[in-house]
């Protein structure tokens, strides 16, 4: 028998870059190794062999290896028998030995090596490279740019989901090498045929979107009479240019259906799904190839494993709301109709220390009040053969308790205590969730329906490294606790709008004060400041970096306008007390679960169809503040309120809910809305909804106040573009404009209806009416001196200032004004004090009257330099002389 001698690297079939750079990686492990291709490889990567000089490579032809001959077989980038051609009849073989290096998740005809290095990192070949760094082997810049072509081809330049710091690190090393990335860029970003261009066209026209457990798949297919190479390439562009989260892009060619799936969501494993087609790859990408099947066989076939592993199991601990409001069985009715009303509930649990007695319901309860019942206690009429289920009960199981008990609430109880509860609203939400897409449907302002997905590979995409370790650790920190931990409301929504916001905002289902100061305790240099009275804390970083932390709580209002009264409660009824959809969504941050995106209202639908809507019809009574932010927010972000929402508003004008809201909160409100970037289309829509009057019934949006605030976002502009050092306030500035017809009584009960400080009240009563007369004398003067601008205007703020140019129509005082913010403003002598005394005057009331001269003389122009003041001051003053 001939003896084996031959040692083979070798990659999979249709051969990528990952492939090749693994290989020439693999060579430098195993020098006596040859290098041979299995069979055919991607069109790039044989663009690549034309263009490039790799002699030195040295590659084998497969046909002249001998099978026989082999004694070692080093695989990279695949261990799968059926993707290594002719190779895969070496086994099974005891006498090959098999050494795998490989970044592929499991499958069924994996082969089982001597040696196996498996990893989920981004490319194979930064498990090599890290081997190649720690045993001290160099690469030549050839090399290291081979190696660098498989790292960015298979990251997708550093942006997969899947890459890690491996790849990094692997980057750094091959620069430090030489690699030529100028060869990287030339290779992975290649023009598209007119082929490749008329099958993405076809993708994009023939895509459908389909709903599965409220994920949205992207299905998209096209055909050729001919075979185009790089499917997997358009298919990623489409992804690409559609912002789509899982696609399963499918193409006929010739014989052959060929499938490219991608997902970016954590909850839909493509290459699980199409190893089901006898494919496979990574969770977040794979392909398949189907023989002699029609395109929509294969796709009706792909529809049917969609609906099978895309079915997340929920059970009734997922479903349940907690924790549980209850009362007692001794609770009069009266009191118990009051506690669902204050809540928005209709059903009750009547418990005794967690033990369950019975369930009442808001139907019996009005009814025994309308017959005079309210002062009995609830046992009285409550139900008490009651279905239960357990935290695990299936969704046929909640639904079979539901319906054939005929209760409103299911309670989940385990052990002997009530856990949560499922109402009938929460069942059916669900059942009807993969039904959703008409207007109708779509608009939640009521009731909730969860969706979940993880959306991990967004936040890592989208937030600096600092801000992400921040809230890994806040997941670590509530998994030593046994809490849960999210970060919510506008930090995540505009997460999704691509808007930069890093006020962090956590909800901690448990403690938040015990969460706070066990975090501190855990890092170092963070500090804590503590609420115990609301359940809140604020961590502090050492550079001042603040993040709030609030216990999950519910709240409602005693009266229209008045500050809520606050009570602890889980997620879902913590997010179910915020004022709009797009502010409810939440993610989860604890280790297992990090990136899980929780919507219970629709947030996701109502940020991608540009909604501002209200959670519930009673949110603007509860809280008039609402009105003012949905106009911001709407503004903001180019969104609209939606029908319902505007309806509300306008009858929260007409019964006058905001003359119960406090001066300090409408005040405090409507500088968030001046503080926008351009705060006038909000201030043209409180007009459109007559919402002004209730700042001041004297204000109005007409042509002169249009005029004026456009006059003032021009001036602002052109302040801003001198870059000078002086800080100003922007809103206050656009805040004058709005009330500049206001007299001064009026003026005054604008002071008095906003709660303002008294300081700044007296301020701004002075100061508007110094500006008004300022600039009358102003008029007055054709062409006033540099010294008569400076004393009309000394006394005033940037902000009266500012208020003034944009106010006035006369040319000639609006140069005055810009001349004085320019230059008159910062007019100082040279000479202080110190330069007095040196120079022989004894200090005393001389020093005013001499720097007040040396002002004067400078303004009109008499001196410059500090020789110049010596000189004047000796010529006004005399010698220096005693007093």
């Amino acid at each position: 028998m001939t003896k084996r001698t031959l040692e083979v690297i070798t990659t999979h079939i249709n051969a990528d870059f990952d492939g090749l750079a693994s290989m020439v990686a693999a060579k430098k492990l195993y020098p006596d190794a040859i290098l041979v291709f299995p069979g055919s490889q991607e069109r790039n990567l044989r663009d690549f062999f034309v263009r490039s000089s790799l002699y030195f490579l040295n590659f084998a032809k497969i046909k002249d290896i001998k099978l026989e001959d082999v004694k070692r077989l080093i695989l990279v980038d695949t261990r799968q028998a059926t993707r290594i051609g002719k190779f895969g009849d070496l086994f099974p073989n005891d006498e090959v030995e098999i050494h795998i290096y490989d970044h592929h998740p499991d499958s069924p005809d994996d082969l089982v090596g001597t040696v196996e290095i498996v990893r989920p990192v981004g490319a194979t070949v930064s498990m090599l490279i890290q081997m190649i760094r720690e045993r001290g082997l160099s690469l030549s810049p050839d090399e290291a740019t081979i190696m660098a072509l498989g790292i960015y081809e298979d990251t997708g330049s550093f942006t997969f989901a899947s890459t890690t710091p491996l790849e990094f690190e692997a980057a750094k090393f091959l620069l430090e090498h030489g690699a030529n990335l100028n060869t990287v860029a030339e290779m992975l970003t290649r023009e598209l045929t007119v082929d490749q261009v008329a099958l993405l066209n076809d993708l994009i026209r023939n895509a459908v979107t389909i709903n599965i457990s409220g994920i949205e798949i992207v299905l998209a297919q096209a055909s050729a009479s001919q075979y185009i190479g790089d499917f997997a390439v358009l298919a990623h562009k489409f992804m690409d240019m559609e912002n789509i989260q899982v696609l399963f892009a499918l193409a006929q060619m010739e014989e052959r259906v060929f499938i490219v799936g991608r997902s970016r969501l954590g909850e839909v494993n493509v290459g699980e799904i199409l190893a089901e087609m006898g494919g496979g790859g990574h969770a977040y990408a794979a392909s398949a190839t189907v023989k002699a099947v029609p395109l929509a066989q294969v796709e009706e076939k792909l529809r049917k494993i969609l609906q099978i592993k895309i079915h997340p199991r929920r059970n009734a601990r997922d479903l349940m709301s907690y924790p549980v409001m209850s009362v007692d069985p001794a609770t009069p009715l009266a009191e118990a109709h009051r506690f669902m009303t204050l809540h928005n509930i209709n059903a009750l649990p009547v418990m005794v220390d967690g033990d369950l007695k019975g369930l009442i319901n808001r139907q019996i309860v009005e009814k025994a009040i309308f017959h005079g019942l309210e002062n009995l206690p609830v046992q009285e009429y409550m139900t008490t053969e009651i279905a239960v289920v357990d935290p695990e009960a299936t969704l046929s199981e909640i639904q079979d308790r539901l319906v054939i008990n005929k209760q409103r609430l299911l309670p989940v109880v385990e052990d002997g205590r009530v856990l949560g509860v499922i109402s009938r609203t929460d069942l059916l939400n669900l059942l009807m969730a993969p039904d959703i897409g008409t207007e109708e449907n779509t608009d939640k302002e009521h009731g909730p329906m969860i969706r979940k997905k993880n959306v991990s590979g967004v936040i890592r995409e989208r937030l600096p490294q600092n801000i992400l370790n921040i809230l890994k650790q806040v997941g670590r920190v509530a998994d030593e606790l046994g809490y849960n931990a999210y970060v919510v409301g506008g930090f995540v929504r505009d997460l999704f709008l691509r808007h930069e916001n890093l006020d962090i905002d956590l909800v901690i289902e448990g403690d938040a004060v015990t969460f706070a100061r066990h975090y501190a305790s855990r890092f170092q240099n963070v500090r804590v400041r503590v609420f115990q009275k609301f359940k809140t804390a604020v961590i502090i970083y050492p550079d001042d970096f603040k993040v709030d932390v609030a216990t999950a709580r519910t709240e409602y209002y005693e009266t229209p306008g008045a500050l809520p009264i606050v009570e602890r409660s889980s997620l879902k009824m913590d997010l179910y007390r915020r004022d709009f959809t797009i502010n409810t969504l939440a993610v989860k941050l604890n280790e297992r679960h990090f990136g899980i995106l929780i919507d219970y209202f629709g947030a996701q639908r109502d940020l991608k169809d540009g909604r501002i809507s209200v959670l519930h019809n009673l949110s603007f009574v509860e809280d008039p503040s609402r009105v003012f932010r949905a106009i911001r927010f709407e503004q903001r972000f180019g969104f609209k309120i939606t029908k319902l929402t505007a309806n509300l508003i306008e009858n929260a004008g007409r019964i006058n809910f905001f003359d119960r809201l406090s001066g300090t909160r409408l005040f405090s409100e409507l500088k968030l809305i001046l503080m926008e970037e351009n705060p006038i289309p909000a201030i043209s829509r409180l007009a459109e909804f007559d919402l002004l009057k209730f700042i001041h019934p004297m204000l109005r949006y007409d042509a002169n106040t249009t005029w004026l605030l456009d006059q003032i976002r021009g001036v602002l502009s052109w302040h801003d573009l001198l870059f000078l050092e002086d800080s100003y306030e922007r809103w206050y500035v656009y805040f004058l404009g709005l009330i500049e017809p206001l007299k001064e009584e009026q003026l005054l009960e604008l002071t008095r209806r906003l709660n303002m400080q008294t300081k700044f009240a007296e301020t701004l009563l002075w100061a508007k009416g110094a500006a008004d007369h300022t600039l009358f004398r102003l008029y007055q003067r054709e062409n006033p001196s540099p010294k008569e601008i400076y004393y009309l205007l000394h006394e005033l703020s940037t902000e009266f200032l500012l208020y003034m140019m944009a106010k006035t129509r006369r040319e000639g005082s609006k140069k005055a004004i810009s001349l004085f913010i320019t230059q008159l403003r910062n007019v100082r002598p040279h000479l202080a004090g110190k330069d007095l005394l040196d120079m022989g005057y004894e200090p005393g009331p001389r020093y005013k009257r001499i720097l007040q001269h040396l002002l004067d003389a400078h303004l009109d122009g008499q001196v410059q330099t500090k020789e110049d003041e010596i000189a004047s001051v000796l010529r006004r003053f005399g010698p220096p002389t005693k007093d």
